[in-house]
């Protein structure tokens, strides 16, 4: 399989042509952004950690019935994928208050909920990805309300089998984003990524942050924290 013309650079990963119509491959980068891109920096090793985890969590789901866009791992960093059309939606599953959610309704950051909760954005980053609901989806055609349905399923499911692995290795799953795309016949399937980036992870025991927050709040070691993460998914039996 080889790369022909870029289609497309984004703040992680770079995505490459190729000769199949139908597939694409992923390029994971070091490069690090938060707040919508206004903070800008590099994280060592951070795409080599993402692409492989990522595509370990996949296979992962893929074996407990969740279709997923990945197809195989070319190297540390490239990764061949379906295409997709990606569903404007970004969907957020929380288990535990954090974030921007502690933030905008005044809770503490800790506070395990009775039941996880969901919520969707608008992936427009002009927009600052406004939060927003099924309605809202329906009205802007981002989605059918058949194809909505089928992503709350697929998140749910897909909390419980990455809540439970993390379990295994130590660490709680705060919460994480998701992306999903259509393939050529409209199937819906789990795009993007799965990584540090895209969840929040805790030390089960200590409670320390192994993610992206490292970086959002300058709190250094965050190429130890993700070092960390890997590490456990790899150690894992």
């Amino acid at each position: 399989m080889k790369k022909t013309e870029q289609l497309y650079e984004g703040k992680a990963k770079k995505v490459y042509c190729t000769d199949s119509p139908d597939l694409l491959i992923v390029e994971y980068k070091d490069d690090a952004t938060a707040f919508n891109g206004l903070k800008k920096g590099s994280i060592a090793g951070k795409g080599v950690i993402n692409n492989q985890m990522s595509n370990r969590l996949m296979e992962r789901l893929e074996k407990a019935g969740i279709p997923t866009h990945f197809v195989e791992e070319l190297n540390e960093r490239e990764t061949v994928v379906k295409k997709v059309s990606i569903v404007p939606l970004e969907v957020i599953i929380r288990n535990i208050s954090a974030g921007s959610f502690s933030k905008k309704y005044g809770v503490e950051e800790g506070i395990v909920f009775q039941q996880p909760t969901i919520e969707f954005s608008y992936k427009n980053d002009d927009l600052g990805d406004p939060l927003l609901n099924d309605y809202h989806a329906l009205a802007l055609n981002l989605a059918t309300a058949e194809e909505i349905e089928t992503i709350k399923n697929y998140a749910f499911r897909i909390n419980d089998v990455l809540k439970a692995f993390w379990s295994e290795c130590g660490i709680t799953l705060v919460d994480f984003k998701l992306e999903f795309g259509k393939t050529s016949d409209g199937t819906i399937i789990l795009a993007d990524e799965i990584s540090p980036d895209t969840c929040r992870l805790w030390d089960s025991v200590t409670k320390e942050k192994l993610d992206k927050d490292r970086f959002r709040r300058d709190m250094g070691g965050v190429e130890d924290a993700y070092s960390e993460v890997m590490n456990r998914l790899m150690n894992h039996k």
